[in-house]
């Protein structure tokens, strides 16, 4: 599933269209992705307007057309954003398509349709936009809204918490494993097993990991260095980074966790 840094490289994608104008737009609205739009005029309402902002909290997109036309998207598992400049480039699963001037296109493809469209015409800040949680790289986010967030579920393995998009969004998978493994605490470990030294080294990891992707992979998806887990994490087999030593891959409440036993300390 597309986290943090994937979602924000489809918002780029979509940035350079900001300033032209809708002449056309269509969407294949029986299929689910659509379910929580409830405007009968959508998408032919964006019809005159132009594509002025987009923005990106967590793994949620927002493109502003006209300062009052909200365009939500959810990536899901399968989510993609193109823009095309060929009126003869077709794509497949592409269920919604806005045409601008000078023959451009905007497309968002979703082959498992896991993904969600939202929409909202105001001239406020749609509620499901607006009570979006802090972004974790925002300067405003500090230790203790995130040492709160683990307290109350002090019960839980800190991978799965990493994971809740209400407390750490736009952390998925690969990216909390990176965390952990950065601030060196194995994935199945209690939270409240985890001292204060640990947590702020948690705090600090997380800060990183969200704005080395943001610099690696937002900025034309290239590929991470051979410094980080990422690259090691895929398949079995993989050693540490700075062990050499092998990694573990194992279920922690369903999702699959990769760490270093040499590396990563169980409290």
């Amino acid at each position: 599933m597309p986290e943090l840094a994937e979602v924000e490289f489809f918002r780029r994608v979509w940035e350079p269209a900001e300033g032209l104008k809708v002449i056309c737009a269509s969407a294949n609205l029986e299929k689910r992705i659509f379910r929580k739009v409830k405007s009968k005029s959508f998408p032919k309402c964006l019809v005159g307007t132009h594509l002025r902002n987009s923005f990106r909290k967590g793994k949620q997109l927002c493109f502003v057309f006209d300062e009052s036309h909200w365009l939500g998207l959810h990536m899901g598992m399968t989510g993609k954003l193109r823009y095309s400049h060929d009126t003869k480039e077709e794509f497949k699963y592409n269920y919604l398509t806005v045409f601008l001037e000078n023959d451009h296109r905007l497309i968002f493809q979703d082959p498992r349709l896991f993904g969600k469209v939202l929409y909202e015409h105001s001239k406020e800040v749609p509620t499901w936009w607006a009570e979006m949680p802090l972004e974790l790289t925002d300067a405003s986010y500090k230790f203790t809204q995130m040492n709160n967030f683990l307290e109350k579920r002090s019960r839980s393995p800190i991978k799965s918490v990493l994971l809740m998009q209400e407390g750490f969004p736009g952390i998925g998978n690969w990216m909390a494993d990176e965390i952990l493994w950065r601030s060196r605490i194995a994935p199945f470990v209690k939270v409240s097993n985890i001292a204060l030294s640990k947590r702020k080294d948690l705090y600090h990891a997380t800060k990183e990991v969200c704005m080395d992707a943001l610099e690696v992979i937002a900025d034309g998806w290239k590929r991470p260095p051979d410094t980080w887990l990422f690259n090691h994490r895929w398949s079995d087999g993989g050693n540490c980074p700075k062990t050499k030593k092998p990694l573990i891959r194992e279920k922690i409440n369903g999702r699959t966790a990769c760490w270093s036993p040499a590396w990563q300390t169980y409290h």
